[in-house]
């Protein structure tokens, strides 16, 4: 009687272990959904620096207040795991919560909504299988009565119709795709648009915008401010790498967006987006003459610039082959706004694809001598940017700077893209810490051989860049805490070790 009994329980939980087993989504689908959220780029948003990885806990800086990132981890108490894919499909196409609540738009949904269901879909499974994250929501700090989701109604009136994209009939394939990745997955319009004052885009489609005090340059085919001169293979070898040899480099969210996500994407999918944006055209507003001779003024600029800048820069602002980025003709400087080269200045510049680290200027620099040689730099050599920096934009810009050394709280923050290396040098049981504390002018080149061979042993997939911003990093720590020495002492010792790692690395790696 027993044994039947138990065979009638075995019986009776088959059908529902075979339903869940069914009900998993199979590794093909998880696979796609990882790629599909890297193109997205959800862990920009979602993943706080250092923090676990899609948990959450980040505030995103918008014009009108703080808002923090949810969790999108499968934790069914904290995250999403008891979102139905009704729930999650309904939260990207029409940017609705589980709960019925409007999401904020700085969740890019009003791109998300012309995605299709079933990669919407793709994304949730890839969600799902990973680890659940116990993460509370941070609060969000808005003034009323922005911080009431109800008062949302407007804005998506005005703002948001949810979509789904359609091919265009009679374009090649590559064209469709490169427009379902820009216009939908990747959502460039996000930060590539201007907004209105409300927050919403401005009918001046990709023609540059401001993110997180950062311009976002012009996308269209304009040949001064766009990418009317730049190549297919440009805009790939940009996408790709974060440089494009006389043409710009990525610097702020973008250096990001590189290395977390488009970076990561296959060949065909990024020329699929080189195909798509050549063909986005310019506008067709009338445009100021640029005076490209000298203005009132240029000479006292130009002392700033000769000063602080042209022994790296060159004193025609071109730059050193593989060392240090062209300033003359490089469209990053000469961007309808000045706002990269007031971040660049006052919060400088991480290494990237070989090229040295910038210092931060913000404890050097005066408000107006960083808007005067920005003006300068966008109108010398023939950049025919216009002079539009002022001493009250650098004084907002100078206010959100994490300047490394400058005065500018906090003094050595976390960077924005967490590497293993990073890791390794800042743990208190690297190693490292004793070396960084016991450098002198006798022992400095002997200090950054031992340091560069014992983090690349320590994590050998580490490359040049990540060596040295993790060992700059890790001295700023170091620096920071001895209060002995002046502020203006550790700037120039801290600049000085960059200088010194950048250099020795050609011979021990």
């Amino acid at each position: 009687m027993r044994k039947l009994a138990r065979l009638v329980l075995l019986m009776g939980a088959l059908p529902a272990a075979k339903a869940a087993y069914a009900a998993q989504p199979d590794a093909s689908l998880i696979k796609r959904g990882e790629y599909l959220a890297t193109a997205a780029d959800c862990a920009a948003c979602h993943t706080n620096p250092g923090g676990t990885a899609f948990a959450g806990e980040r505030y995103m800086q918008t014009p009108f207040g703080q808002i923090a990132s949810s969790n999108i981890t499968p934790d069914r108490d904290t995250g999403i795991g008891t979102w139905s894919d009704d729930d999650f499909y309904r939260a990207l196409h029409n940017g609705i919560r589980k709960d019925g609540a409007y999401i904020y738009p700085v969740m890019p949904f009003t791109a998300f909504t012309k995605m299709t269901r079933d990669d919407v879909l793709a994304v949730k499974a890839y969600l799902f299988s990973l680890p659940p994250a116990h993460s509370p929501a941070k609060p969000n700090k808005l003034p009323f009565p922005l911080n009431q989701r109800e008062a949302l109604v407007g804005w998506r009136a005005l703002y948001f119709k949810p979509s789904e994209f359609k091919p265009e009939q009679g374009k090649p394939a590559g064209y469709n795709r490169g427009a379902y990745l820009v216009e939908a997955l990747a959502h460039c319009g996000m930060c590539h648009t201007a907004r209105t004052v409300l927050g919403g885009p401005s009918a001046a489609a990709f023609q540059g915008g401001e993110v997180q005090g950062w311009y976002a340059p012009n996308l269209t085919a304009d040949v001064r401010e766009g990418l009317g001169k730049w190549s297919e293979a440009d805009i790939v070898t940009y996408l790709k790498t974060g440089t494009a040899p006389g043409k710009g480099v990525a610097a702020g969210p973008m250096r990001e967006t590189v290395h977390d996500s488009l970076s990561k994407l296959t060949d065909s999918d990024l020329q699929a987006i080189a195909v798509y944006l050549k063909t986005i055209p310019a506008a067709e507003s009338d445009k100021q003459a640029r005076n490209s001779s000298a203005r009132e003024g240029q000479e006292a600029e130009s002392v700033v610039y000769l000063n602080y800048c042209a022994s790296c820069h060159q004193q025609h602002g071109q730059g050193l082959a593989g060392a240090v980025p062209n300033l003359a003709k490089n469209e990053a400087v000469t961007a309808a706004g000045p706002q990269n080269v007031y971040r660049a200045v006052l919060g400088g510049l991480p290494a990237t694809h070989g090229l040295a680290r910038m210092p931060s200027f913000a404890g050097a620099l005066t408000n107006q001598q960083i808007a005067d040689v920005t003006n300068y730099v966008r109108t010398a050599w023939g950049n025919n940017a216009p002079a539009n920096a002022t001493l009250e934009g650098v004084a907002s810009e100078r206010k959100n700077a994490k300047a490394y050394m400058s005065g500018v709280k906090p003094e050595c923050p976390t960077p924005t893209i967490v590497t293993a290396a990073y890791k390794a040098a800042t743990a208190g049981d690297s190693g490292l810490s004793g070396l960084l504390q016991s450098i002198t002018a006798e022992n400095i080149f002997a200090t950054a051989d031992a340091a560069i061979a014992k983090l690349h042993a320590e994590v050998p997939n580490a490359d040049k860049d990540d060596i040295l911003n993790a060992l700059y990093d890790a001295r700023c720590k170091v620096l920071d805490a001895d209060t002995k020495i002046p502020l203006e002492q550790k700037r120039w010792e801290l600049t000085r070790w960059a200088d010194v790692v950048y250099v020795r690395q050609s011979g021990t790696m």
